[in-house]
């Protein structure tokens, strides 16, 4: 274990006591409710997911609620949150819970980390936070804190240095005496480096607690650190999408392919590929049984996703008649009971 960690946790602790945000899953150490919250933390920031999880919690307080929604109730519920096999994986694991472990969270990171959907980092934030067992949870912001204070030139985007700092934290963590909370030592290098130890732009060295043992600022090296190689550039894909709309002012939607992005949720009509020509657009209106009364371009925009983008053209086409292809509903019903990609109700907007 690095020597320079030996002194960080009683400053960063009583930092943390003073300093810790006020979040409605910090308000007790259910496991639900850490569970829920940290799935919906990852590649979301905490001040977009708040509203998110109370509507979630309210909906689905328990376990056994979530063992048994229904999926599109669950995918509505989880709508603006993105990244759906997370709400997907989530009741996977929670029918599991219910029948192998009589509907109550397992107390131990080995028994977590089983579990559909729970990875190493979401295993130890509950076992930690939850029932204090002593094992790390270590994100991008436990990475860049621990890479500052050693001044590790280590590149934190492969596993092989997650797994190092994993294991000098375990180390550290066990050395602790007394009544160490392990929960909160997790929390407490996590909210630092979401608040003070910021990934862009000049850390808040002056208001950082573990200033005077941090070797990257003894050294002014807060801007090179950490090491990150550069990321693949995403993907591009071309989509044409279509906002039909019938004579009484129904939307048609249809659902995804079990497969590949998105998939199971209702989508609006679309194509592969950039369609600008009215008469190509006339012929795949007839593929799907439908005749345009009226077309409007509502223009293009990109939608970004994680490893992809999508450059969209939109129309906007009064049809003649409903088909049997697709679902007709009306907007309040979409917006009320049909879980719709973030790409496609920028349009219907």
């Amino acid at each position: 274990m690095k020597e320079e960690l030996e002194v960080i946790v009683e400053p960063l602790l009583e930092w943390y006591q003073e300093n810790r945000r006020i979040l409605p899953w910090r308000e007790n150490k259910n496991p639900y409710c850490i569970w829920v919250s940290e799935i919906m933390l990852q590649q979301t920031r905490i001040e977009a997911v708040k509203r998110y999880y109370a509507r979630f919690m309210k909906e689905l307080p328990t376990i056994q609620d979530l063992a048994n929604v229904p999926e599109e109730k669950l995918l509505k519920l989880w709508e603006g949150l993105g990244y759906y096999n997370r709400a997907r994986n989530l009741q996977k694991a929670a029918k599991t819970i219910e029948e192998k472990y009589n509907g109550k969270i397992p107390n131990t990171y080995a028994e977590l980390i089983t579990l559909s959907g729970i990875g190493e980092y979401t295993a130890g934030a509950i076992a930690s936070i939850a029932y204090n067992e002593r094992i790390p949870a270590v994100d991008g912001n436990v990475l860049r804190v621990i890479s500052r204070v050693t001044a590790s030139d280590k590149d934190v985007l492969l596993a092989e240095t997650k797994n190092e700092v994993t294991e000098q934290l375990k180390v550290l963590m066990a050395k602790q005496k007394g009544n160490f909370q392990a929960g909160d030592f997790n929390e407490a290098l996590m909210e630092l480096g979401e608040l003070i130890c910021l990934p862009n732009g000049e850390p808040n060295c002056q208001e950082c607690p573990l200033q005077k043992n941090c070797i990257a600022y003894k050294e002014g090296l807060t801007q090179e650190l950490p090491k990150r190689e550069k990321k693949l550039k995403r993907k591009e894909e071309d989509k044409t999408v279509f906002l039909f709309i019938s004579k009484d002012n129904k939307i048609a939607v249809k659902k995804r392919d079990e497969k590949g992005v998105l998939n199971g949720m209702y989508e609006l009509p679309n194509k592969n590929g950039e369609i600008e020509d009215l008469g190509d657009i006339e012929q795949i209106l007839k593929q799907w049984n439908l005749k345009s009364i009226e077309t409007e371009r509502l223009g293009e925009y990109q939608h970004i996703f994680t490893h992809i983008t999508w450059k969209i053209i939109a129309y906007k086409i009064k049809v003649k008649r409903e088909n049997t292809e697709f679902v007709w509903v009306s907007k309040k019903q979409i917006e009320k009971d049909y879980a719709l990609p973030t790409a496609f109700k920028k349009i219907i907007k």
